[in-house]
């Protein structure tokens, strides 16, 4: 990840909301495609889903920060955890509809996909339906997507975009 990072606490309680949030905050900022945006479970009295924001500029990060708490953010130095989900990184914009695991790595900052269930990677000519949907995360300082088998032989990414709430037939 960039050197230079910041936590937002919006007190959002789903990924959805904070996966909202990071997209508003980059537009509002005007964040450049090379600044990484992240979902942090932040666990205890208060569950809930922080946002971090990692650039490798210090005054851009600056500027961002000044610009959150004069909009009434809780801003913080650094990032909660080690375990970022990214929503916002590099290239993200261009994995959309089916896309190889070769061209996934090669036009993103993913740096490498995980099978659920297999102990290797994939073939590099491996297809990946996006589902317009790519939430890689953070794991010993690599960006891994983890993906799982669909039908047709295709992977798709292991976080489905519009997930159903538990208990939603009762």
């Amino acid at each position: 990840m960039t050197p230079y990072a910041l936590t937002i606490d919006a007190g959002a309680r789903e990924l959805r909301a904070a996966d909202r949030l990071l997209h508003a905050l980059a537009a509002r900022l005007a964040l450049p495609e090379d600044v990484y945006g992240c979902t942090h479970l932040v666990r205890g009295d208060r569950p809930r889903v922080a946002v971090s924001l990692a650039c490798a500029s210090e005054p851009l990060l600056r500027t961002a920060r000044e610009r959150l708490t004069a909009d009434g953010h809780q801003v913080t130095p650094g990032v909660p955890d080690a375990y970022g989900r990214a929503v916002l990184y590099p290239g993200a914009a261009a994995l959309t509809g089916t896309v190889t695991v070769a061209e996934l790595l090669d036009r993103s900052a993913i740096d490498r996909v995980a099978v659920l269930g297999s102990a290797r990677a994939p073939d590099a000519d491996a297809r990946l339906v996006t589902r317009g949907h790519v939430r890689p995360q953070w794991q010993s300082g690599e960006l891994v997507l983890t993906a799982m088998p669909a039908s047709g032989g295709v992977l798709v990414p292991f976080e489905v975009p519009d997930p159903t709430p538990c208990c939603a037939d009762h």
